[in-house]
């Protein structure tokens, strides 16, 4: 097996054991948020989201942002997605509230424009670079799905970082955002504070996804904040049993989609995406069958 082989060589251990630490990392957020952003139906801000960072890329190689290897470079990469990506989430938001538009108008707004500004800024730094002779931009389909390659030990310790991060802001405002998040209604009622919790979530969501995107791309990044999610509420309606299927699912899926990666040489985020939706249809077979002997 091709996965044994590239965990244990001597040559290719460090690397693989790097994705394999930040994919269960990422699989630990992503499944605690995406009970979230199922509930609230939150999926395609998501992806917009996910979509802004393209743009992001695009910008930071032009700018010469984040080429090279190194952890300047890393960070350089990650601000300029991170300010991407949070200025989507906030964007969507005041679009959707301030300006009378719809949301999934202001969501189709944001995406288009993010992608149709990656594809040129890439293009622009990888024409730069052919005459400057500085570091090629990365090849688009590995921004657009994820690459193994461009994960580092770095990447590994900043999803550890964010993961309890996002965990920990998580359980400190559980109380108001699990309020919001099952009766808004109520919730603005009560006087909780609900438009925090809402722009509290898309915060949370922006750096998750930026996080994500080296490992899953920005297309199918999104998918990971929400086929957990979608698998456990099929399966159970207790929260902290939702919850806890959730983060299951989530690094079942993660690691499952790795194996799937090496062995056949894809992208990382289409394996795990394949994965995750086959957990799903098996969810909701099983989901259907418990339904079934519930009323019969």
């Amino acid at each position: 097996m091709r996965t044994i082989e590239y965990l244990t060589s001597p040559d290719l251990a460090s690397a693989f054991w790097a994705v394999v630490v930040t994919g269960l990392m990422i699989a630990l957020f992503a499944g605690a948020l995406s009970v979230l952003v199922v509930v609230k139906r939150l999926a395609f801000i998501g992806q917009g989201v996910s979509h802004a960072a393209f743009g992001g890329v695009g910008l930071a190689y032009l700018i010469g942002v984040g080429a090279g290897n190194g952890v300047g470079a890393g960070l350089g990469l990650l601000a300029v997605l991170l300010a991407f990506s949070l200025a989507a989430a906030l964007g969507i938001a005041w679009l959707g509230e301030r300006s009378g538009a719809r949301t999934d108008t202001a969501i189709g707004i944001v995406l288009a424009v993010s992608m149709a500004l990656g594809f040129v800024l890439l293009r622009e730094a990888g024409a730069r670079a052919a005459v400057t002779g500085s570091p090629a931009p990365p090849a688009i389909e590995g921004v657009l799905f994820g690459s193994v390659a461009s994960v580092s030990w770095f990447d590994a310790g900043l999803a550890a970082v964010t993961c309890l991060g996002v965990l920990g802001v998580l359980f400190l405002v559980r109380r108001p955002m699990l309020f919001w998040a099952f009766d808004e209604r109520v919730c603005e009622a009560f006087g909780a504070p609900g438009n925090r919790m809402r722009i509290l979530l898309l915060c949370l969501l922006a750096i998750a996804v930026v996080v994500t995107v080296k490992l899953a791309g920005v297309v199918l990044a999104t998918a990971l904040f929400v086929l957990p999610g979608a698998i456990a509420l099929r399966l159970a309606d207790r929260l902290w049993v939702v919850v806890g299927l959730a983060l299951a699912a989530a690094v079942v899926g993660m690691l499952g989609g790795l194996v799937v990666s090496f062995e056949l040489d894809l992208q990382v985020g289409p394996g795990v995406v394949l994965v995750l939706a086959g957990m799903y249809a098996i969810a909701l077979g099983v989901g259907a069958g418990t339904r079934r002997l519930a009323t019969g």
